[in-house]
Order: C-alpha cells, then structure tokens, then sequence
C-alpha cells in the first residue's frame, strides 16, 4: 500500500514523473502503460548534488536542489510537468488506527484528527495531515483500519518550492519506503510462485543512511534504518588521496583510483559493509519473532559497487542479488540500456514513485 499525499495538492495527473531527492543527487523516472500491468521505462536521469544542500532528508539550499531538478528534468528529456515527489520515511508520522466503518467522509476526517492529536507532537496546525482507508478489521466487520500519516508543514512546502522553482508541478506527495516497496513488489511477483512465504530482506544502502525492510507476502514485518552509506568510501578516498569531495565521487564512480585503492580502501569498506548487514539481520533476529531470511537484495548506489554482493553473501551466507526495479519492463527508444544496467539499482525510490501514475 502506498500512502498518498495527494489530497494535499488536488487531483492526480498522467503523465507523472517520479522524482527522488536525496542528499547525494536528483533522480527522475518516467513510466507508461503497454498494456495490462505491462510498464515501459521512457526515460531516466540523475543529477549529482552539492554537499550540504540536503542534509537527513531536509532541503537546506533551495536554490542548488530546484537547479539539479531543472537540470535532471531537461536532461531526461521528458515532456511531463507533474511530478510524484517522497518525503524521508524519518520526517513522516504513520499510524494505524481503528475506526467504526459506515462514517462520513467528514466524520472520518474529523475522527482521523482527532486520533492524530494524540500521537503527533506537534499543533496540528503545524502538520500536513492525511489518511488511507486500508480494509475492514479481522474478526471485527463494523470497524475499519485506516492510516494516518503527518508530517511538518515546511518539510512538505520545501519539496513543493523546489519543484515548483524547476516548472514542475508536485501532484503526489508519498514516503520513500512505501515507493520503494512498491517498486520491489513489482519484483517478487516475478519471483517462482510470486515469493509466497518466502521473508525477504531489502537493504537500501545510500550515501548516508541504510533504509532496512523485511517483508513477508508483501507485508512489511520489520523496518530501520542505519547509519551507513558510500559516504564513509567517499571520505576515506578523500583522506587517502587528498582529493576534494566532488572530486572523490567522480573517481570512486569511474573506479579511477591508484592501485593500492582496491585493497587498502575499497576491501575494508566492503567488509564493513558486510558487517552492517550482519548486524541488521541479527538485530531483526532478535527482536522480532522470525529467525530466517530467504533472500536478500540490495538496492541503492552502493549496490552497485563491485564487490559488494559476493562480500555481503559470503558473510551472510544468504542468496543475495542486486535489484534493478525495471526488470520485466520495456525499455522507451531513449534509454541508454548500458548505463541503466550499471545504476538501476539506485533508481528504486524513484521507480516506485513514478508507478503512482498508474494507481
């Protein structure tokens, strides 16, 4: 299930783009129909961002991130002018809550808002409020589960001010772990017997933070995130050569670094990396009622670093596998299927809000 800020901004709107701010760059990701539940990729893009003008998920420079957006946006080469945008799951509130089913739809806002002063610490004034009828309640016909999600109203307005500075128009406000969840949905339903039964680690490793999601029969069993992402490589590339940051990126990247990089900094980080994900699945272990994972995949720019996967499954001892969310999919005449080969994998946040189009 996805959550849908929508309400906040009007109506939905083919066509949509889905666009991922994090604090490493801009990603773009334009999607169509070919038929039933048939998806083709049109275009997709990135654009790097300075450091500092996105710092834990919060839009500190404005100005650097509605440019790389504009950027991003010529670029890709869509024509779309809507957009699915994805707050930090950190900066959003969500709760499940019970109601008496049969309400109005005023009734239930006003129910909604009621629950919600009770679990947000904020005036409600402050917030942008929203919520999801997801189904009736087991054993309990005349009630009705429903999902409450808030988040501070500044935090919403800087994404709209950002792609609104770029000529974009945000039509869908969702949550990065709901996108990328149902970009990996998408996944398993290709799996033998669409993945029924089987528990299912997605490690999400980016610049900064680890986003963790376990999921059984697409149910989300446990979630958290980590302090740790490619970040750290980069800064230690900086130490070791005295190279600037940006610099360092662009390197680490095209892997056009001395040759003592291989084993004096990149092994190290990969089996740090490695240890991050031991420890999370320990930690899943221990906290939590299950004691096995079937299959782990990992997704984000740091999936992609060579080395990665063979390190991470060697520790584990798990079947493990980078993720590309377009798999299946039709590919457009402009995407360039080489370089989506090698960075699909950081693309899932923006794949999943792109698939809004179609809800």
């Amino acid at each position: 299930m996805a959550l849908d800020f929508g309400s906040l901004f009007g109506k939905k709107n083919p066509p949509l783009i889905g666009l991922d701010i994090s604090s490493s760059g801009v990603k773009l990701v334009e999607l169509s129909e070919v038929g039933k539940g048939e998806l083709r990729l049109e275009c997709f893009a990135s654009e790097p961002l300075a450091r500092g003008a996105v710092v834990d998920g919060n839009i500190e420079n404005i100005d650097q991130v509605s440019d790389a957006v504009h950027r991003v946006w010529k670029k890709s080469g869509t024509r779309a002018k809507f957009a699915a945008m994805g707050m930090p799951p950190a900066s959003v509130i969500t709760k499940k809550i019970i109601l008496p089913s049969g309400l109005s739809e005023e009734s239930l806002e006003l129910q909604v808002e009621t629950e919600a002063s009770q679990y947000i610490p904020f005036a409600l004034d402050e917030v942008r409020l929203d919520f999801d009828v997801i189904g009736p309640v087991e054993n309990s016909p005349e009630d009705v589960e429903v999902m409450l999600a808030a988040t501070r109203k500044e935090k919403v307005e800087d994404r709209v001010a950002v792609a609104e500075a770029a000529g974009i128009t945000p039509t869908v406000m969702d949550i990065e772990s709901y996108a990328a969840r149902a970009a990996i949905e998408r996944i398993t339903r290709q799996l033998p017997n669409a993945g029924k039964g089987q528990i299912l680690g997605l490690f999400q490793i980016g610049a900064q933070v680890t986003h963790i999601s376990i999921l059984l029969d697409g149910q989300l069993i446990y979630e958290r995130e980590q302090p740790f992402g490619g970040h750290q490589l980069t800064q230690d590339i900086v130490r070791t050569y005295g190279l600037s940051y940006e610099e360092a990126e662009i390197k680490k990247k095209m892997g056009d670094l001395p040759d003592g990089y291989q084993s004096d900094i990149l092994e190290p980080f990969l089996e740090n990396a490695a240890l991050e994900v031991t420890r999370a699945i320990q930690f899943f272990f221990t906290s939590t009622p299950y004691t096995r994972i079937d299959q782990l995949f990992l997704a984000g720019g740091c999936a992609i670093i060579p080395g990665m996967v063979d390190m991470i499954a060697n520790r584990t001892k798990l079947s493990t596998s980078v993720v590309s969310p377009f798999k299946g999919m039709q590919l457009g005449p402009n995407v360039r299927e080489k370089q989506l080969r090698i960075e699909a994998p950081a693309y899932l946040v923006a794949c999943g809000l792109a698939m809004r189009r179609f809800d």
